[in-house]
C-alpha cells in the first residue's frame, strides 16, 4: 500500500524453527530511500541509499535468511536488532527499592543486551500506522513479563519506525511498566556507507558530539568515571578517520579490542533530538547524521566480527566492516548513582527518539 510519495509493503519473511511466522516490512520514500526490517528482533535488514553517482546500495550489515538470525553464534552480532530490556552491560545484578535482582548472564559476569533471550530474539507484533503526507510508519510492540531475564515488572514496549522525504529514518521508543524497573532501549544497526560487504570503515570520517566518555574495567563495565576525551584516542570532536587511533597504545582500546565504549552526548537533557554523530564516506559521498534524545551512545567497531559470519551479500564480515551507533543510557547505570537514571516507575513513560538522516556530498 502507499500514496504518491510513500510505499509500505508487508510480506511473510519466513518461519522460525518453532513455526512462528516472521514478517518483513519495507518503507520507501519519494527519493527511493528504502528501509527493510523484520519482526524477528525488529531487526533492520537493509537501508538502501544512493551514492554521489546515484547508485543505491545497502549500508547496513545483516544476514540474508531468517535461519541465520535465529542461529547466529555465541558472540552474537545483534545485526540491526532492537535491544532490551537493558541495552549494553549490567554487572550481573542491581538493587532497586532495597531488593537485589540477579540477571541472566550471557557474557559472564555480565548481562549483555537484555540477557540470554533479549528483545533481539523475540518476535514483535507489527502494525502499519495510518499514512500521512509527512511520513510512513510501522509500530512494533512487545510484552515482556515480570521476571523476564531477571528484570522486575510487566513491561509494555512500542517502537515506531518512520521514514520521511527528508531522508530521515526515526526510531521512536516507548515503554511502560506496572512495577518499578530499569529500562534501556536501543537499536544495534551496523553502518558501512561504502555499502555492506565493501570492506573496512576505518577510512570513514567520524565526528562525535561528545566531550566525555565512560571508561571501562577489564569486564567492559564502566568504572563510574566520566572522563574527558581530550588528548586520547576517544576524541572525535573534530571529524577524524575512524582508523586513525584505533591501534594506539591506549588501555581502553586494549580492553575492548577496538572501540566499544559509551560516549556522553553533549547537551543532555534536552527534549529535542540533538546531534550525536556524523559519519562520512569520502569515496561514495554518502553521509549519515545521527540525532538522539538519549544521554549516551555506545560506538562499536564490530570487534567480535572475525570472518566467520557471511552477511547479506554473501561476503564474510570482519572487524571494522561496520560501525554500530547505539544511542542509549549509560551501561551499568543501575549500579552507578552518578549516571543518568534508568529507573522507570508505574505511570511513567520511557519516551526516546533516535534519527538517522542520510544525504550525499557531491
Amino acid at each position: 500500500m502507499g500514496n504518491s510519495q510513500f510505499i509500505v509493503n508487508e510480506r511473510v519473511y519466513g518461519k522460525t524453527a518453532t513455526g512462528e511466522v516472521v514478517k518483513e516490512f519495507t518503507l520507501k520514500n519519494a527519493n527511493n530511500i528504502e528501509v527493510k526490517f523484520i519482526t524477528y528482533g525488529g531487526a533492520i535488514t537493509s537501508i538502501m541509499v544512493p551514492d554521489k553517482h546515484g547508485h543505491f546500495e545497502n549500508v547496513v550489515l545483516g544476514f540474508s535468511t531468517l535461519e541465520q538470525y535465529e542461529n547466529d553464534p555465541g558472540a552474537r552480532p545483534y545485526f540491526g536488532a532492537l535491544i532490551g530490556r537493558y541495552a549494553n552491560r549490567i554487572a550481573g545484578k542491581f538493587c532497586l527499592d532495597g531488593k537485589e535482582y540477579a540477571l541472566a548472564l550471557n557474557e559472564t559476569p555480565n548481562c549483555l543486551h537484555g540477557g540470554l533471550v533479549g528483545f533481539d530474539k523475540r518476535i514483535w507484533q507489527a502494525e502499519i500506522l495510518q499514512q500521512s503526507d509527512e511520513q510512513v510508519s510501522v509500530r512494533l510492540s512487545l510484552e515482556s513479563k515480570d521476571g523476564d531475564q531477571g528484570f522486575p515488572g510487566n513491561l509494555s514496549v512500542r517502537v515506531i519506525y518512520s521514514l520521511n522525504n527528508n531522508n530521515e529514518f526515526t526510531m521512536h521508543y516507548q515503554a511502560q511498566t506496572d512495577k518499578t524497573t530499569v529500562v534501556n532501549l536501543t537499536n544495534h544497526s551496523y553502518i558501512n556507507l561504502a555499502g555492506e560487504g565493501n570492506g573496512s570503515i576505518e577510512h570513514h570520517r567520524l565526528q562525535l558530539f561528545s566531550s566525555h566518555y565512560t571508561p571501562v574495567d577489564k569486564n567492559m563495565i564502566p568504572t563510574g568515571e566520566i572522563a574527558p576525551v581530550a588528548n586520547t584516542p576517544m576524541d572525535f570532536r573534530q571529524s577524524t578517520h575512524i582508523g586513525r587511533h584505533i591501534r594506539d597504545d591506549f588501555d581502553q582500546l586494549f580492553k575492548a579490542i577496538g572501540y566499544d565504549h559509551n560516549w556522553v552526548v553533549d547537551g543532555y537533557p534536552n527534549e529535542s533530538a540533538r546531534p550525536a554523530a556524523e559519519l562520512y564516506d569520502e569515496k561514495s559521498g554518502r553521509k549519515l547524521d545521527l540525532f538522539t534524545t538519549l544521554p549516551g551512545m555506545q560506538v562499536y567497531t564490530g570487534n567480535a566480527l572475525k570472518g566467520n559470519l557471511k552477511g547479506y551479500s554473501g561476503k564474510a564480515y570482519r572487524q571494522c566492516e561496520g560501525i554500530a551507533f547505539e544511542p542509549q543510557y549509560y551501561p551499568d547505570s543501575p549500579n552507578h548513582a552518578n549516571f543518568p537514571s534508568t529507573v522507570l516507575k508505574p505511570n511513567e513513560l520511557f519516551d526516546e527518539k533516535t534519527i538517522y538522516r542520510f544525504s550525499v556530498v557531491a
